[in-house]
Order: structure tokens, then C-alpha cells, then sequence
């Protein structure tokens, strides 16, 4: 359990593919410091260094063009969404990301997106094959906008 949170309240997952989407998600720590929380990332040297002493889950990777994995992957949201008292999934992508905001919408959980800040002139694939799942879109640009009309925009987060 992370310090702080009470055992009768629901966790959030923060789903994120290692490197610059873990950043970012890490980035939000001042709104999750409080809340009980676990991780879905890639079990890279970088996340069990930034993620030590968190609740994590390892999803299987690489995730690019890679249709194993992301069955696997399914099959692995399913049993971590099924199992676990998740209140709302937040997402920074990649290819980690979709399966697991499927799998809570099937369940009616919340999920939320936000659109990484360096992709400022096209939508990301995770993005466009996310957002019909969504509960929520945020972007960091006023100009991803352009992309997602229904986003709200959130600012950089780093």
C-alpha cells in the first residue's frame, strides 16, 4: 500500500510505456502523492529505478507492431482491472496504453489520456485508437487541439 491512502478506497492505475511516457506521468505526482496507486509499465532498468517502492505491474514489451504482445497484454489488463479496486485509469500512452483503457471501459471505470508534449502537428496511433474509450482527453499545447477538439488542455508537464 502506498503511504498515505486508506485500504477502503480504490487505486488509480497509471499506465505508461517506460522512458518519456513514465516521465510524464511521474510528472503528475503532486495530484497522485495522496492517493493509493499502482503502475503498469515495461520492466526496463529506468522504471525499476524510478518506480522503487511502488506497486507495479510489468506488461509485456516491445508493444510496436507486436500483435503477442498486445494480446498479451490484454489478457493482462483484464486480470489486473478484475482484480484490483481501480477507480480510474490514466494514460500517457503507448502501446501499453490500450489494452488497458479498453479493459476499464468495459467495466466502466474512469480513463483519462494525455497526449504526450513533443507530438504537437500529428495525433499519436495510441491516441487515435484510444479515444473512443476515453472519458477524458488532455493535452499539454493549445495547438494539439487541432487534433483533439473535445481536450482539455492541462499545460506542460515537464
Amino acid at each position: 500500500m502506498v503511504s498515505g491512502s486508506t485500504e477502503d478506497s480504490g487505486q488509480v492505475l497509471l499506465v505508461g510505456s517506460s522512458g518519456g511516457h513514465l516521465a510524464q506521468l511521474l510528472a503528475l505526482e503532486p495530484w497522485y502523492r495522496d492517493r493509493r496507486r499502482a503502475w503498469v509499465t515495461f520492466d526496463t532498468p529506468d522504471a525499476r529505478s524510478l518506480l522503487a517502492g511502488e506497486d507495479v505491474v510489468w506488461a509485456h514489451h516491445p508493444t510496436t507492431r507486436n500483435i503477442k504482445n498486445l494480446v498479451r497484454n490484454a489478457f493482462l489488463a483484464l486480470k489486473v482491472i478484475r482484480r484490483r479496486q481501480v477507480d480510474a485509469v490514466v494514460t500517457t500512452g503507448a502501446g501499453v496504453a490500450l489494452p488497458f483503457v479498453v479493459a476499464a471501459r468495459m467495466r466502466k471505470i474512469p480513463t483519462v489520456y494525455i497526449e504526450v508534449y513533443d507530438r504537437i502537428d500529428s495525433a499519436t496511433l495510441t491516441a487515435r485508437l484510444c479515444r473512443p474509450f476515453l472519458s477524458a482527453m488532455l493535452v499539454q499545447w493549445d495547438e494539439q487541439r487541432r487534433m483533439y477538439p473535445e481536450a482539455t488542455v492541462v499545460g506542460n508537464l515537464l
